[in-house]
């Protein structure tokens, strides 16, 4: 009896929009909770904690969606540009582009002959010879460059929604409470990122747990002394 090998799928890892939410979930909640606590160490009135945590996000939302943009936009155009290059190369060299390719396979393990025998084979389509090119030489998926405006969109909303959970305890109260319940909040956001992306990555679910939540407890301590350094200083 033949043996049933399992069918299995690929998540698009290079498209933008997965590492933009990641990223911007994480980066919203750290630098957020961040602020919240530095501002509120350096000042006990809850309305300039509230504003600037709103700014926070807003800034941070805006800037990390144009950041997001740009790179991604950039590294497309450039990956185009090298594509372009190949694609000239394969028609004007097709005997060099072939060789070029049949020396690949061969260091793969093909012996020389079957190596020139299936770039031939793959070289006799000018569009597969290029995605193959792309993927051999370059090390990308010409199908797979990403999306700008989806990464864009998605690391502004992401970056919000992390940034947001900080604020909630601004939201509805005030005080030594509302630093417990940030910092808590916060912590714990970034444990449940450690958690997903864990989960995502198929790591060690405790490692990775671990790691978001030394980030996140590092940067609320360092700029909460800060902020009550500042904050006593101006006194």
């Amino acid at each position: 009896m033949a043996a049933r090998g399992r069918v299995h799928r690929h998540r698009d890892v290079q498209g933008g929009a997965a590492r933009a939410a990641v990223f911007g979930v994480s980066d919203g909640l750290v630098s957020n909770v961040a602020l919240i606590l530095g501002i509120a160490g350096a000042s006990t009135d809850p309305a300039f904690v509230r504003v600037a945590g709103v700014s926070g996000l807003l800034a941070g939302a805006v800037s990390m969606a144009a950041g997001e943009y740009v790179s991604l936009k950039a590294q497309a155009e450039l990956v185009e540009r090298e594509l372009e290059i190949e694609r000239i190369s394969i028609a004007e060299n097709p005997e060099a582009e072939t060789a070029e390719l049949a020396a690949i396979y061969v260091e793969r393990g093909l012996d020389p002959e079957q190596a020139q025998l299936v770039a031939a084979e793959l070289m006799s389509d000018p569009d597969v010879a290029l995605d193959v090119h792309a993927r051999e030489e370059l090390g990308v998926d010409p199908n797979q460059l990403g999306n700008p405006v989806t990464a864009a969109t998605t690391s502004f909303f992401a970056f919000a929604i992390g940034a947001f959970v900080p604020l909630i305890p601004w939201l509805i109260g005030a005080g030594t409470g509302a630093v417990w319940a940030s910092a808590g909040l916060g912590v714990g956001a970034s444990a449940a990122v450690g958690g997903l992306l864990a989960r995502l990555t198929e790591r060690s679910v405790v490692r990775t747990v671990v790691r978001q939540l030394l980030v996140a407890s590092g940067a609320c301590l360092a700029t909460y002394l800060i902020g009550g350094l500042l904050g006593a200083s101006v006194a």
